[in-house]
């Protein structure tokens, strides 16, 4: 199973994704978690972040799912993937894939840019998603949380939730 988090800078994917990863481990299931910043970092950033390196590093971790997959790993995705088509590619590639938008308006993610993204970022002067790249509104996503006035706790339980009565995960809250 891959379970993909989506959503701009500052949505809580990495949060979340980590506390997942936790939930799980304690199933007994094995399971990875695959963060989009820590491929970039292994890769020492050699794509930059204009469209196309960015379909280049999400292409990257689909491949890294996949092998996962495939390995009866689950395995949880933390990427912005902002692109439609390659999030129609996940649903049409992987043996079960679960989609979670976490929606976060883009200027209350400027106001809390604790990764410094939008701010005096000159890496990302031109190419951020939300502002100079478009975020695509996901059409297939499996469930939608809107974080900008949603607590970790909060969030945490619509995922479980949700994994509890759409899989065969049996997570404790």
């Amino acid at each position: 199973m891959i379970i993909w988090l989506i959503g701009i800078s500052g949505s809580g994917k990495s949060t979340l994704g980590n506390l997942l990863f936790s939930q799980i481990s304690k199933t007994g299931n094995k399971v990875r978690l695959i963060d989009g910043d820590i491929v970039r970092d292994f890769f020492n950033n050699d794509l930059g972040y204009s469209r196309k390196a960015r379909e280049e590093n999400i292409k990257r971790i689909i491949y890294g799912a996949y092998l996962l997959e495939n390995e009866n790993i689950i395995t949880i995705v933390c990427n912005i993937s902002p692109f439609q088509k390659l999030r129609y590619f996940c649903r049409n590639n992987f043996k079960q894939y679960i989609e979670i938008y976490l929606e976060k308006d883009y200027e209350t993610a400027k106001i809390n840019d604790f990764k410094g993204v939008y701010k005096n970022n000159k890496i990302l002067s031109n190419d951020i998603v939300g502002r100079d790249i478009m975020f695509e509104d996901p059409v297939t996503c499996d469930l939608r949380i809107s974080t900008d006035n949603c607590t970790i706790e909060h969030a945490m339980k619509q995922i479980t939730e949700f994994l509890n009565n759409n899989t065969d995960l049996e997570i404790k809250s």
